[in-house]
C-alpha cells in the first residue's frame, strides 16, 4: 500500500521543488542514477539475468571488456545478518516476509538479490529494469571505464534507448519527456551552481527543451539536435566555481532536486506493503543507496539529516503505530546533533534549520495537547517525542548559526518548552473537561444532583492525580517541577471558574456550599501534589505555591454563613420587636401561664440552630459563636422588651417626706397638702405603669413565668446545640460544651437581672402602689389602736393567692420573699418617713410589735409559706427600730446625742448637725433615731427637736 503524506502537515523541509515531474517520475530517476552509480570496473563481463519466471524475454548481453555488475546489488537475500544500522538505531530486528507486486515475494527464493529488493521497494517493474539495465550495459560498452560522475546519466540514456525498447510510442515519448525534464530540473530550475545571466547557455537549453516537448527530438547518437543538446548540457554540467570546466558533472546534485532523489531512494528502506516498517536487509540497502552520493553531491552529515527526516516522516505519515521509527529518528538525532556542531555548511545549515523546524511544528502540536496524544499505553512514545522536541529545539538554538535560526537566546531550551507544553496541554484538557461537563446531559445518578462545578471539581482532581502517575514521571526528566507546573495550571483554570461562580453567589444555597466544598478538597489534593512534587527542588516549592493564590473557600463559606446568620438574626430581632408589642401577657393563654410568644421565639432559635447544623459545610464549630451569639442578643432584646415599662423597686417606694413635727389626730391642712404631694409623686413616678393593663399583678406573673420559661428551656437547647455539634464531627466541639464557645452568656445574666427586676416590681407594685391605700393611706394614721395593720394583710393575702397560683413554683418562693420585704419597708417607712399624720407613744410598740408579727406570720403561713430563718434576717432590720419605739424620749435623745458625737465628734456638743437621710434604718443609725424622736407626741421631744432643728412644738 503506497504511502499517504498528509501535505497539510508537511511541507517538504528540503525547500521548494519547481519542476513538473511527479514523485513516480523522481523515483524512476532516482532508480536509473542508483543503477548507474553501480557500475564498477572490472575484467569480467557484466551479464543480466531477469529474476522472475515471468519475464517474456531474457536478455544476455556481454562484452569481451564489458565491467561485472557490482556484488553488492547481486548479493543474496539468504545471507543477510543482523542489521548493524538497527542496532546502532535501537531498532528491533527480526524476518519478515515481502510479497513482490502481482503476488511475488521476497525472502526465500534462491536467486533473489539485493537488486531485486530495492526495485520492487521502489515499485519499478521488471520491464522498466530491464530496459535500464540494457541501457546501462550500451552506456558501459560505449564509454568503458569511464566513472558515472563523469556523465549526464539523462543525456545517456536518451542516446542508448529507442523507441523499439518500449512497448508503445507513447511510453517512449513520455520516457524522453522525464529525462529532458529532469535536464531542466537539475541544469536550469535548481542547478548546483547558480546560473550566469551573461551565458546564453541556459537559455538555449530552455529552448532545446520547450522544443523537443512540443516536437519529439531525434535522440539519435549522430543526430545534429542530440549534439547541440549535448554541448549545452555539458557547457552547463561542467561549470565550477573558478569558472574552469569541472572533470565532474552536475547535473543532479543542486537543492533541492538532490535532496528529493535522496528522499526517494531512501524509501526502499521501508516495506513496500506496510511503511511503517524498515526492512531487515536495511544495511545492504544503505550500501546501495550510498553510491549514488557522488552523483547527488551527498555525504554522510547530508544522508544522516535525509535519513531522520524519512523515519520521522515515516512515523508520523504512517499513523505513529511503529515506535522503532521514532526512537531510531531520537538515536539519529544525536549524530545529527554532531554534524550540526561540526558544519560549517551554510546550505546545510538552512536546510538543517528546515528539517528540524517542521519536526519541531509536527511534534510540538502534539505536545502542546499531549493529553489527546498519549495515554498510559504509549508512553514510550511520549517520552521519546520530548527527547525528539528537546533535542531538536537545543539544536535550532545553539548550534545553527544565527541567520538561519534568529537571535539566539540565553534559556534553558528544555526546562521552557517543557513548562510551555505542561500549561497548554493542561489549558486544552481543563477545557475539553469544562466542555464535557457542560454537555453531558446524562450524569451518573450520584451526580445527577450536584452541580457543575462540583463535578468539574471531581473531574480536574481526577486529572491532576492522571498527570502526576502517567506524565509527570516522564516529564521530570527535563523539568524538575513537573507536576507542580501541572496542577498550578489546573488550579488557575479552575480558579476562574470558581471566581464568576463565588461574584454570583449573593446567599448561602446548597448549591454554592457544595461547590465550595468541591473547590476546597481539589485545592487540597492539587496542593499536596505540589508540595510532594517539590519536596527536593531549591527552594522547596515555594515558586510553585506563590503560583496559586487560594481559592479561600473556607472564607467565603465563612463570610456567607456569617451573611446567612445574620439575615437569620436580623429576621427574628424584627419577629421579637413585632410580636412583642402585640404581646398581652394574658395568664390564661396557656396552663403553664407564660407568654406565647416565648414559645415562637424559642422555636424561632431552634430551627435556626438546626438549620445551621444541616448546612453542609466544614466550619460548625467555629462559625458557631457567631450564631449563638446573633440569638443571644435577640433573646437578651426579648428579656429587656419582657420587663420594659414594668418598673422596679425604686419607682414605687414613694420619696421619704421631709423631716417635720406631727400632732396625733392633727386636722391642719398643712399635712393634708404634703400627703396629696406624696401621693401625687408616687402616681407621676409610675407613670404609665398604671394606665396598662398588661403591666397589672398577674400580667407582671405572666412575664417572671415567661423569663423562667425561656431560661429553662435555654438550658436544653444549649445541651442539644453541643450534641448536634458533636455530631457535625467538629474538632473542637468540646470548646462549646466546656464554655469557651460562647453560650448564651447575655441573656443567662439578663434573665438573672431580668426575674430579679420583675419579681421586685411585682412586690413593691403590690405594696406600695395597689395597697397604697391601706398601707401608705391608713395604717396608724391618727390613732394607732383604731388604724392597725388588719386591713393591710386582708388584702395583701388576696393579692399572695394570685401571686401563689400564677407565678411558676421556680419563681414563686423568689416573688413572695419580694413580696415580704417589700412589706417589711412599707411597715418601716410608715413608722419612719409616714408623714405628720402619725405619731407614736412608747406604749404603741406593743401594739406595732403584734401587727408586726401578724405580718411575718402571714408569709410563715403555719409553715406552708416561707422558712422561718428567711422571715428571720428580712425582720431583722424591722426588730431593731421597733426596739426604738420602746423607749421614753429622754433615752431617745439621749441616744441621739450619743451618735452624733461617735459620728460628728465634739461639734455635736454645742450644735446639732442634721443627720442624713440613708434609708437605711437601725438603731444606730442618726437619722433613724431622729424620726423615731419626730413622731414622738410630747413635751421632751418638742422641745429638743425645736431647739436642736426649730422644729415647731405644735402642728
Amino acid at each position: 500500500m503506497p504511502l499517504s503524506y498528509p501535505v497539510q502537515d508537511f511541507d517538504s523541509p528540503f525547500g521548494h521543488f519547481n519542476s513538473e515531474l511527479s514523485d513516480s517520475d523522481l523515483r524512476l530517476s532516482a532508480y536509473e542514477i542508483l543503477i548507474g552509480a553501480c557500475r564498477t570496473s572490472g575484467t569480467r563481463p557484466l551479464t543480466y539475468i531477469p529474476q522472475s519466471d515471468k519475464t517474456i524475454s531474457q536478455y544476455k548481453v556481454s562484452t569481451a571488456d564489458a565491467p561485472s555488475p557490482p556484488p553488492s546489488l547481486h548479493r543474496s537475500l539468504t545471507s543477510s545478518a543482523a542489521s548493524k544500522v538497527k542496532r546502532s538505531l535501537g531498532m528491533r530486528s527480526g524476518s519478515t516476509k515481502r510479497r513482490l507486486g502481482g503476488g511475488e515475494s521476497v525472502g526465500n527464493k534462491g536467486r533473489a538479490t539485493v537488486g531485486e529488493l530495492v526495485r520492487v521497494q521502489l515499485r519499478v517493474t521488471e520491464q522498466t529494469d530491464s530496459r535500464i539495465r540494457r541501457a546501462m550495459l550500451r552506456i558501459a560498452a560505449g564509454q568503458l571505464g569511464r566513472r558515472v560522475e563523469l556523465m549526464v546519466l539523462p543525456l545517456e540514456l536518451l542516446q542508448q534507448l529507442k523507441s523499439s525498447d518500449f512497448p508503445n510510442q507513447q511510453e517512449y515519448e513520455a520516457w524522453k519527456r522525464r529525462n529532458l525534464k529532469l535536464l531542466e530540473a537539475g541544469l536550469l530550475l535548481h542547478p548546483h551552481l547558480p546560473l550566469n545571466k551573461a551565458d546564453a547557455a541556459p537559455q538555449r537549453l530552455r529552448q532545446i527543451i520547450r522544443g523537443a516537448l512540443d516536437k519529439p527530438i531525434d535522440s539519435g547518437k549522430n543526430s545534429e539536435s542530440m549534439q547541440v543538446l549535448r554541448s549545452v548540457v555539458m557547457s552547463l554540467a561542467c561549470r565550477s566555481f573558478d569558472g574552469s570546466v569541472s572533470e565532474t558533472c552536475h547535473w543532479a546534485d543542486g537543492f533541492p532536486l538532490n535532496l528529493r532523489l535522496y528522499q526517494l531512494l531512501l524509501d526502499a528502506c521501508f516495506d513496500v506493503n506496510d511503511e511503517s516498517i524498515v526492512i531487515e536487509e536495511l544495511d545492504e540497502v544503505l550500501e546501495l543507496i550510498r553510491k549514488t552520493w557522488g552523483i547527488l553531491g551527498l555525504n554522510q552529515m547530508w544522508h544522516n539529516l535525509c535519513f531522520l527526516w524519512v523515519l520521522f516522516y515515516h512515523y508520523a505519515a504512517t499513523g505513529q503505530v511503529e515506535d522503532d521509527l521514532l526512537f531510531a529518528a531520537n538515536n539519529l538525532l544525536m549524530e545529527v546533533e554532531k554534524d550540526a556542531k561540526a558544519s560549517k555548511d551554510p546550505e546545510y545549515s538552512k536546510i538543517l534549520s528546515s528539517t528540524l523546524s517542521s519536526i519541531l511544528s509536527w511534534a510540538e502540536k502534539r505536545l502542546r495537547a499531549y493529553h489527546d496524544s498519549f495515554h498510559s499505553d504509549n508512553t514510550e512514545s511520549m517520552q521519546s517525542i520530548v527527547s525528539l522536541v528537546v533535542t531538536t529545539a537545543k539544536i535550532l538554538v545553539e548550534d545553527i548559526p544565527r541567520e538561519y535560526n534568529g537571535k539566539r537566546k540565553e534559556v534553558s531550551v528544555a526546562h521552557d518548552r517543557i513548562d510551555t507544553y505542561i500549561r497548554s496541554s493542561l489549558h486544552a484538557a481543563f477545557s475539553q473537561k469544562m466542555e464535557k461537563v457542560k454537555a453531558s446531559k446524562q450524569i451518573s445518578s450520584h451526580q445527577k444532583n450536584l452541580p457543575r462545578l462540583c463535578i468539574l471539581a471531581r473531574e480536574i482532581s481526577e486529572l491532576a492525580f492522571n498527570e502526576k502517575a502517567i506524565f509527570s514521571p516522564i516529564l521530570k526528566r527535563w523539568h524538575p517541577l513537573a507536576a507542580g507546573v501541572a496542577v498550578v495550571t489546573l488550579h488557575s483554570c479552575y480558579g476562574n471558574e470558581l471566581r464568576q461562580f463565588i461574584s454570583s453567589i449573593s446567599e448561602l444555597t446548597p448549591d454554592a456550599i457544595e461547590v465550595l466544598r468541591a473547590a476546597d478538597k481539589l485545592e487540597k489534593d492539587i496542593v499536596q501534589i505540589a508540595v510532594e512534587d517539590a519536596v527536593d527542588s531549591d527552594d522547596g516549592g515555594k515558586s510553585i505555591i506563590q503560583e496559586m493564590p487560594p481559592y479561600e473557600a473556607e472564607a467565603v463559606i465563612a463570610n456567607l454563613v456569617k451573611s446567612w446568620i445574620k439575615t437569620r438574626v436580623d429576621r427574628l430581632s424584627e419577629w421579637v420587636d413585632r410580636n412583642l408589642q402585640q404581646e398581652v401577657w394574658n395568664p390564661r393563654a396557656n396552663k403553664e401561664q407564660f407568654a406565647p410568644s416565648a414559645v415562637e421565639v424559642l422555636r424561632s432559635v431552634d430551627e435556626t440552630l438546626e438549620a445551621f447544623f444541616l448546612l453542609p459545610i466544614p466550619m460548625h464549630a467555629v462559625l458557631l459563636p457567631d450564631l449563638v451569639t446573633g440569638l443571644d442578643r435577640c433573646l437578651q432584646s426579648y428579656i429587656l422588651k419582657a420587663k420594659s415599662g414594668c418598673g422596679a423597686q425604686n419607682t414605687f417606694i414613694p420619696a421619704i417626706p421631709a423631716l417635720t413635727r406631727c400632732t396625733a389626730g392633727s386636722k391642719f391642712s398643712v399635712f393634708k397638702k404634703e400627703r396629696s404631694q406624696i401621693t401625687q409623686r408616687r402616681k407621676s413616678q409610675v407613670g404609665t405603669v398604671n394606665g396598662d393593663s398588661s403591666h397589672g399583678i398577674p400580667q407582671l406573673c405572666v412575664r417572671i413565668n415567661t423569663l423562667q420559661y425561656i431560661r429553662t428551656q435555654l438550658e436544653v437547647l444549649e445541651k442539644r446545640t453541643v450534641i448536634q455539634l458533636r455530631n457535625s464531627n467538629a474538632a473542637n466541639a468540646n470548646h462549646f460544651a466546656d464554655g469557651t464557645g460562647k453560650k448564651f452568656e447575655l441573656s443567662r445574666s439578663a434573665f438573672v437581672e431580668g426575674i430579679q427586676l420583675l419579681c421586685e416590681a411585682t412586690a413593691y407594685k403590690v405594696v406600695f402602689h395597689d395597697l397604697s391605700h391601706v398601707l401608705w393611706d391608713g395604717l396608724y394614721v391618727g390613732e394607732v389602736s383604731s388604724s392597725r395593720i388588719e386591713p393591710f394583710l386582708q388584702e395583701l393575702e388576696h393579692y399572695l393567692e394570685i401571686i401563689s397560683s400564677t407565678v411558676h413554683d421556680r419563681a414563686r418562693t423568689r416573688v413572695i420573699t419580694d413580696v415580704m420585704k417589700a412589706s417589711f419597708d412599707g411597715f418601716l417607712m410608715v413608722l419612719l418617713a409616714g408623714g405628720p399624720a402619725r405619731a407614736f407613744t412608747p406604749q404603741d410598740s406593743e401594739i406595732i410589735e403584734e401587727d408586726f408579727k401578724s405580718l411575718t406570720d402571714m408569709f410563715w403561713s403555719n409553715g406552708d409559706g416561707l422558712p422561718t430563718d428567711l422571715i428571720d434576717k428580712c425582720s431583722t432590720t424591722v426588730k431593731d427600730v421597733l426596739s426604738l419605739l420602746h423607749l421614753d424620749s429622754v433615752s431617745l435623745v439621749e441616744r441621739f446625742k450619743s451618735l452624733l458625737l461617735e459620728s460628728h465628734g465634739t461639734s455635736a456638743k454645742s450644735r446639732f448637725p442634721m443627720p442624713p437621710t440613708t434609708g437605711q434604718w437601725n438603731s444606730t443609725e442618726p437619722n433613724t433615731v431622729l424620726r423615731v424622736l419626730c413622731y414622738r407626741s410630747d413635751e421632751t421631744a418638742a422641745k429638743f427637736l425645736k431647739k436642736a432643728y426649730n422644729l415647731p412644738k405644735k402642728l
